[in-house]
C-alpha cells in the first residue's frame, strides 16, 4: 500500500507539472495567436440587416440592406473588399475609408454613395428571406458571415 501511496503521490506530481507548464505556455500560444488576427481585417463584421418587404420599386430595393460595420478603433479601406449571397451575386467596394467604430450600409437598390451607406445599383432585391451574407477581403479571404431566415440569426 506504501508502494501504491508513493506512486500515486509521484504521479500527482507529475501531473501537476505539466498542467503547469501546459499553463505558463497558453499565454505565450493565445498572445501569438490574437497578436496574428489584430490586423485590421479582424475588425470588420457583419452587423444588422434590413428587409423592408418584397419589391422591385426604389423604396423597396434600398429597404433592403446589410451593414459592415468597424469594430476596431482605426479607420480600413474597403476598396477591393466584396459582400455575397448564397447564390453568388457580389458587391464589391470601390474606395471607401470605413472609420474605426462605424458602419456603412450596403443598399440593394441605386442611390447616392456616402460614408455610411453605399448602392449595388440593382433592380431586383438580391437577399432572400433565408440567406447568408459572407464579407470577403481583397484577397478573398472570409472575414465574417452571417445567416438569417426562419431558424433565426447567426453568426458563422
Amino acid at each position: 500500500m506504501s508502494a501504491s501511496l508513493t506512486t500515486r503521490r509521484t504521479l500527482a506530481a507529475v501531473l501537476a507539472a505539466g498542467a503547469l507548464m501546459g499553463a505558463a505556455s497558453v499565454p505565450a500560444a493565445a498572445d501569438d495567436h490574437h497578436r496574428d488576427h489584430r490586423g485590421a481585417h479582424s475588425a470588420l463584421v457583419i452587423g444588422d440587416v434590413g428587409n423592408a418587404g418584397r419589391g422591385h420599386d426604389d423604396r423597396a430595393l434600398n429597404g433592403e440592406w446589410v451593414e459592415v460595420r468597424n469594430t476596431g478603433r482605426h479607420s480600413v479601406n474597403l476598396r477591393g473588399y466584396t459582400l455575397t449571397d448564397q447564390q453568388g451575386n457580389r458587391y464589391r467596394f470601390h474606395d471607401l475609408r470605413l472609420a474605426g467604430h462605424s458602419g456603412v450600409r450596403v443598399h440593394t437598390g441605386k442611390g447616392r454613395d456616402t460614408r455610411h451607406d453605399v448602392y449595388q445599383d440593382r433592380r431586383r432585391q438580391i437577399w432572400d428571406e433565408r440567406d447568408t451574407a459572407t464579407l470577403r477581403d481583397d484577397r478573398g479571404a472570409v472575414l465574417d458571415s452571417k445567416s438569417w431566415g426562419r431558424r433565426g440569426h447567426h453568426h458563422s
